[in-house]
């Protein structure tokens, strides 16, 4: 294994990777401190970049991207009480207030530190983690692969806010779309309506692109004339050094949020975003001083949210390279640039192209050795960048997005392609219907059909094999229970309701 890391050093150890990572992190840190714009979106306008690159230069561009876009959305929600992603939303919750009080260089250096600090345990976890689930999914039949995109499904639907129904809907419209095409196993083209170019089917990386860069550039327009009152900021070295210590006094919270962030980014489709809100939750239920929440005086209620979102990273990214199931929106994109270089993430990714899997290993590790020089360097002109109006940005990312879409296979079909799913993508978030089930059943409804008939070829038509198998039905109990708990869930609490409701008031 060390032997390794040593070869992938060597591939990453170049001017031009390491300036990528660099430009990346930079470039991420710039998008995430910008309300309205996401580290998802950063990795979209950069993806068709990479395709004239080699995989580990590409890919390792897009690490510092990854990094940098979630770790900079700490820096709106404390000056601007706007999230400048949606993994910093608790975030706004105490930097904000902390901001306000005169304390903006405190909650910032805070903010950056607990991000880097958590993203750097989480990669711990990461290493540790990710080859060992690899061996044990070499097991995996076409049993068990099916049952695991049935239990993506389960975890989008239950633990993404809204409707599980609607939920299921956006995954069945992305299924749908994945339909359409020719039909791998026998040649039979599908859905095609008379179209020569909908007999390949439709290409991941302009839907991908349109599904979430369209409906958030679109709702961006409201804020066009806005003015962003910022809060002003000075942060020197010695706010950082008092920070350190803070953090350092509550190494405990650290630990626990990390835990957290881990283990929610390991949920398929799940995210930072949950991550951050539960690590604020717990982080007060754990206070001696709960009612001091909110009102911007202690540290741990910076700490506990911006470890928790960081640490969901190296979370989100083992089930993408052990399973090629993405942990969260910006995986998702990733997992596309992995298509786009014809490499397929999962437990054979470690033994056909190991060298690429500890290449990104150590390109996360370089990101955030960035990320700790740019915040100590480059956090004024980002504060500056914040505030930039939305008129000038929309113009030109929905210009870069389309020049993205149409470079990767030089067919306007795609620019099509990349409006048409942006169109979608707009009316189901005006419905309140979650974008990333469309995606996931667009990417994973490949994979679900081969699965099945392979299973059902193997077995003779028998369903009885997803069941007598351990793992497959280990899979599919996880996936009803996990559909049955929001159910339960609600039931509990309307019996609690009514018990308030009923309960007579004491004399």
């Amino acid at each position: 294994m060390w032997d390794q890391y040593v070869t992938s050093f060597g591939l990453v150890a170049t001017p031009q990777i390491i300036l990528s990572i660099a430009a990346g992190v930079l470039g991420g840190l710039f998008v995430g401190a910008m309300p309205g714009l996401t580290s998802t979106m950063a990795i979209a306008l950069l993806v068709p970049v990479t395709f004239g690159m080699e995989p580990v230069h590409g890919l390792s561009l897009l690490m510092g991207v990854y990094c940098g876009g979630i770790s900079g959305g700490f820096v709106a929600s404390c000056l601007l009480n706007i999230p400048g992603t949606p993994s910093s939303a608790a975030t706004c919750l105490d930097g904000f207030p902390m901001s306000k009080n005169g304390q903006a260089p405190r909650a910032l250096a805070l903010a950056g530190y607990s991000s880097m600090i958590g993203g750097c345990l989480s990669g711990v976890c990461l290493v540790v983690i990710a080859p060992t689930l690899a061996n044990f999914a070499l097991r995996f039949g076409p049993w068990e692969y099916f049952a695991l995109v049935i239990f993506t499904f389960s975890c989008v639907s239950s633990l993404s806010s809204g409707s599980t129904l609607k939920s299921f809907i956006a995954a069945g419209l992305g299924l749908m779309f994945a339909l359409v095409g020719t039909d791998p196993s026998n040649g039979v083209v599908r859905f095609d309506f008379g179209f020569e170019d909908l007999e390949s089917g439709f290409d991941v990386m302009p839907a991908l692109i349109g599904v979430f860069a369209i409906p958030q550039l679109l709702e961006d327009i409201d804020d066009i004339g806005v003015e962003a009152h910022l809060i002003a900021c000075n942060i020197k070295f010695a706010d950082y050094m008092s920070a350190a210590r803070e953090i350092w006094h509550h190494k405990i919270e650290v630990i626990r949020s990390t835990v957290i962030g881990v283990v929610i980014g390991i949920l398929p489709g799940v995210g930072p975003g949950l991550s951050n809100v539960v690590a604020y939750a717990q982080a007060r239920t754990a206070s001696k001083t709960p009612e001091k929440f909110g009102q911007g005086v202690l540290p741990e209620a910076i700490i506990a949210p911006e470890t928790a979102n960081n640490a969901s990273m190296g979370g989100a990214m083992i089930p993408l390279l052990t399973l090629g199931i993405p942990g969260d929106a910006s995986t998702l994109m990733m997992l596309g640039a992995f298509m786009l270089h014809n490499i397929q993430p999962g437990p054979l990714l470690f033994r056909d192209n190991g060298d690429i899997v500890y290449a990104i290993f150590i390109a996360y590790f370089i990101a955030f050795g960035f990320l700790l020089l740019f915040l100590h360097f480059c956090l004024k002109p980002i504060i500056k960048a914040i505030v930039v109006p939305a008129q000038f940005m929309i113009p030109v990312l929905l210009v870069l997005c389309t020049i993205g879409c149409f470079s990767l296979n030089n067919r306007m079909f795609d620019v099509y392609c990349f409006l048409g799913f942006g169109l979608v993508g707009y009316v189901l978030k005006q419905l309140k219907y979650p974008l990333l089930p469309v995606i996931l059943g667009l990417i994973l409804g490949h994979m679900a059909e081969q699965q099945l008939r392979l299973s059902l070829t193997l077995s003779s038509g028998s369903l009885l094999p997803f069941v007598t198998r351990p793992i497959s039905a280990v899979l599919l109990l996880i996936s009803a229970a996990s559909l049955l708990m929001p159910y339960f869930a609600a039931r509990r609490q309307e019996k609690r309701r009514m018990a308030i409701l009923v309960t007579p008031p004491e004399d």
